[in-house]
């Protein structure tokens, strides 16, 4: 079927999603047209190994050069998604064949949106040869040129999935950033990254203690938040920015190098009462008080940032899994609504999600051989 064409139908798309917090490859199927989602498939995941994500983090943080390791380091992200790709197949009995399309989003290594560039690397044509499936990437570049911020781009799915629920209602996406969409009575979405997700808290830990995060919040929940410390991050001039708006990974990384005097567990818990009270300043800029928070990523597995956002929003704030969503599989599964959503030629972004000029479809069509 040709990219943009008109003709919507249901299809079986595989979403695949490396997210901020740079732990590994998830993915999971999707029957849908691009409007409907008709049923939720199988999911699969697989973590990086830990000399890889040493490796990959090395080009994070600046727009990828055209060294020999980076493209090394970019063919061996592009094989492990290959790999979950034939890992969910093996596990749900179904071969390449049953499968129309594949949302292969990459990793962000750079975003800049005031700069107007913003990097996710992999090699997608790679991808369709490995995998043999047609394969949709690139979703954020038209979006860009289109004078958009580039994210967030899960806020169609979520105003998607959140048909049946009442509104207004706040999907929190707690990644390496942590990102919003309000949700209006009517389906309206206005969306825009938060502030900081885990990743302050996980290059925390690491530079502390080795492991690669605080793993059940159990070092934040043994330590103080210092509020000396904490009131200075917050006057972020970003938390006052108009939105829609959006970060790269690294933009509080400065947050780091001013809490080098307090314990592990001091700066844990005040790192994550930071980004708990970050996200509660997004309210702000709501049009009205949801009903109530889901929360989806990795930050919803943290009783510590859990128990934080509940203190500071002061309303119902629940893990996504609490309306039968499935949050480990959510970003991949946004993404293989958005593969099938680009082949129709429909929006992905609009002008309350990105800050688009005017609602923009996105994508390019890989097909396999």
């Amino acid at each position: 079927m040709p990219h943009g064409t008109t003709e919507m139908r249901r299809l079986r798309a595989i979403g695949l999603m490396s997210g901020t917090s740079m732990d590994g490859v998830d993915a999971a199927l999707l029957e849908t047209d691009g409007d409907t989602i008709f049923a939720f498939g199988p999911v699969a995941s697989l973590s990086y190994d830990e000399d890889f994500r040493n490796r990959l983090r090395t080009i994070v943080g600046h727009p990828p050069d055209d060294s020999a390791e980076t493209a090394s380091i970019i063919r061996q992200l592009t094989e492990i998604h290959a790999d979950v790709v034939r890992m969910l197949l093996e596990n749900a009995g179904m071969a390449a064949t049953d499968i129309n399309l594949l949302g292969f989003h990459g990793q962000t290594v750079f975003h800049a949106p005031h700069d107007g560039v913003t990097y996710q690397v992999g090699d997608a044509a790679l991808l369709a040869e490995l995998t043999g499936i047609d394969t949709i990437a690139d979703f954020r570049s038209r979006d860009m040129a289109a004078g958009g911020e580039g994210a967030p781009f899960a806020p169609v799915y979520h105003v998607a999935l959140s048909r049946p629920l009442e509104r207004p209602l706040a999907v929190l996406n707690i990644g390496g950033v942590a990102n919003v969409t309000w949700i209006s009575p009517d389906g309206g979405a206005l969306a825009f990254d938060t502030g900081p997700g885990n990743a302050l808290v996980d290059d925390w830990v690491k530079s502390r203690t080795g492991a690669t995060r605080d793993q059940d919040g159990k070092l934040a929940r043994r330590g103080d938040v210092a509020d000396a410390l904490l009131e200075p991050l917050m006057e972020n001039p970003y938390f006052a920015k108009p939105v829609p708006k959006s970060l790269d990974r690294d933009a509080f990384d400065d947050a780091l190098s001013k809490l080098q005097e307090l314990s592990d567990a001091d700066g844990a818990a005040t790192l994550t009462a930071f980004t708990a009270r970050t996200i509660a300043k997004a309210t702000d800029h709501f049009p009205a008080p949801p009903l109530r928070w889901l929360v989806t990523g990795g930050g919803r597995h943290n009783p510590a940032l859990m128990a934080a956002l509940r203190r500071e929003l002061a309303l119902p704030v629940e893990p996504v899994e609490a309306v039968g969503w499935d949050g480990d599989a959510l970003e991949a599964q946004a993404f293989a609504f958005l593969a099938a959503r680009s082949l129709f030629a429909m929006p992905l972004s609009f002008p309350q999600t990105t800050g688009v000029s005017k609602p923009v479809s996105g994508g390019r069509l890989f097909e396999a051989p």
